[in-house]
């Protein structure tokens, strides 16, 4: 819409622009074939005033032509004075039974588009304003000269009318347009706000391969900042394969007719550092009826996949490690029970034999259970569901760490210490956490300490308190003490071997300790013994359980 018209594009106003420059200059010419007699009206009066019509509006004509109307106030202006040197004209040159009359309705169309349908029904008033002024000022009221005059003012608003229909119909469509316009840039808004929420990488190229939109996500996956608008895709996205061969995605465009998934391709940034990728290159085709087969370029959406890939290889290692440690025990279960049972059914087997079946079968039995126990517990910690804190009294803590392991010390004839610096007071953390932490050095130190003592140890400084639990055993290997903590590791030891061990043992402890915000710290000398601590801060409540 424009000042209260229908509304027009640039071309329909250079169009009516044009109009008002050549159609003065015809008119004047017409006017001045009046002017020398060559053609007869009764309305002529004289050549002056033909002349200052003439130029006035060929003043006009040029100035609407060379600077155009920036306002309401200079087009109706323009506007008001063309039907006003137009009225003129036909009543004081040419008449209004004149081929040229009909050139009213340019202004008719004029004050259409620019001013809507007001203007066009001020136009039909002056028109007949100017027809019932003929009639009045000549004084020529014979019936010649009135059907004459109606018949052009009948021609005039018939033309009017199917100008009005004409701008409604326009301003219907223009409505539409605008209405379908405001709807396709609102679904256009909502589409790239979702793209640029998600978290995946979104590229769009054309057929090219020409990048047109992409989303933040891209940016922050290719970590730059400058626009992608306008590069080519192999530019943007330097990929290798597993191979380390170049990927050029602009080929794999190419060859993709479907949605289609690439999992094993990687990203290579300027510094040489690889991500790796997962990408899904989809075609982009027309809805529109026969050209459902026509591309009109593709959409890549790219994910880092660097670390859940990394964590299914891990997984994979993981399972694979556990069904083989899984498997010996169940097989050595099963061959005792086996055998068990033959002896029993035969019954020739010794009351030894058959307790050295059932307490092999026993122990394979709780090496299972170990196993099961700590592999619940490493998935409790890697879930985060035990994860809840609690203000635990550090000295009640230890004596039943002591009361609770002390009897299997001794029953090896070892020495069980604890040693408590006094008024320790408390810490905030998971008790389970810290109680697998603790029982676990003690279970390991009582296990492979064959001879000596264990101290349980719990030292104040300030506002930490440093838990130890130091043996006298067989000790650790500097070589073995950085493997030590790796999951179903056990040390080539002869001596650790003969003990039962899963292995997992102080790696669960590790991700334990990780959870509470704390780090192991080893200290041990191979036949020497071992010294496994860790630090937490003290509670500053002092208010009493």
């Amino acid at each position: 819409m424009y000042m209260g018209g229908t509304g027009y594009s640039p071309q329909i106003a250079r169009i009516i622009s044009c109009a008002g420059l050549i159609i003065p200059f015809i008119l004047t010419g017409y006017g001045y074939l009046h002017a020398a007699n060559i053609i007869a009206s009764k309305n002529f009066v004289s050549f002056e005033l033909l002349t200052f019509i003439s130029v006035s509006w060929m003043i006009i004509a040029v100035w609407q032509f060379l600077i155009p109307g920036k306002n309401k106030a200079t087009v109706m202006f323009r506007l008001s004075l063309y039907h006003v040197l137009s009225a003129f004209y036909l009543l004081f040159v040419t008449g209004i039974v004149t081929p040229f009359a009909a050139c009213w309705i340019l202004l008719l169309i004029a004050a259409s588009v620019y001013f809507g349908r007001l203007a066009v029904l001020l136009s039909i008033a002056v028109f007949l304003a100017t027809v019932l002024a003929d009639i009045l000022v000549w004084g020529d009221v014979n019936a010649s000269t009135v059907l004459y005059d109606l018949a052009v003012l009948v021609a005039v608003l018939v033309c009017a009318i199917v100008v009005m229909s004409m701008s409604r119909a326009q301003a219907v469509d223009r409505s539409e347009l605008r209405r379908s316009h405001e709807q396709e840039v609102l679904q256009r808004d909502r589409i790239l706000t979702i793209v640029n929420n998600l978290t995946d990488a979104v590229l769009s190229t054309d057929r090219r391969g020409i990048i047109r939109v992409y989303n933040a996500s891209s940016l922050d996956l290719l970590d730059t900042n400058d626009s992608l608008n306008g590069h080519h895709i192999d530019v943007v996205l330097p990929l290798v394969d597993a191979e380390d061969k170049p990927v050029e995605v602009s080929s794999l465009i190419k060859s993709v007719t479907a949605s289609q998934v690439f999992d094993d391709v990687w990203y290579v940034f300027e510094d040489g550092e690889r991500t790796r990728l997962e990408m899904t290159i989809s075609p982009i085709r027309k809805t529109f009826r026969h050209a459902s087969s026509t591309e009109d370029g593709h959409i890549i959406i790219l994910r880092d996949v660097t670390k859940s890939k990394s964590l299914e290889e891990e997984r994979d290692e993981f399972i694979s490690v556990v069904s083989h440690e899984l498997r010996t025990p169940i097989t050595v279960v099963e061959g005792s029970l086996s055998n068990l049972q033959v002896m029993i059914d035969k019954e020739k087997a010794s009351k030894e034999v058959l307790h050295d079946a059932v307490g092999l079968a026993h122990e394979q039995i709780l090496y299972l259970a170990k196993m099961v126990n700590d592999l619940s517990t490493l998935s409790r910690a890697e879930r985060g569901t035990a994860d809840t804190k609690e203000r635990i009294n550090v000295q009640s803590l230890l004596k039943s760490l002591y009361d609770t392991y002390a009897p299997h010390a001794h029953e090896k004839g070892l020495a069980f210490d604890l040693d408590a610096d006094t008024q320790l007071g408390y810490v905030e953390a998971s008790r389970l956490y810290l109680e697998e932490l603790l029982q676990n050095f003690i279970t390991n130190s009582i296990k492979y300490t064959k001879k000596g003592s264990i101290r349980l140890i719990a030292t104040r400084n300030h506002d930490t308190i440093t838990f130890s639990v130091k043996d006298t055993g067989i000790g650790i290997s500097k070589s073995e003490q950085v493997k030590v903590f790796d999951k179903f590791y056990r040390s080539e030891d002869y001596r650790t071997r003969e003990t039962g061990g899963t292995g997992l043992g102080l790696y669960v402890v590790t991700k334990l300790a990780r959870k509470m915000g704390t780090e192991i710290i080893l200290k041990s000398r191979l036949n020497h013994g071992s010294t496994f601590s860790f630090t937490l801060p003290i509670h500053t409540d002092k208010n009493k359980d």
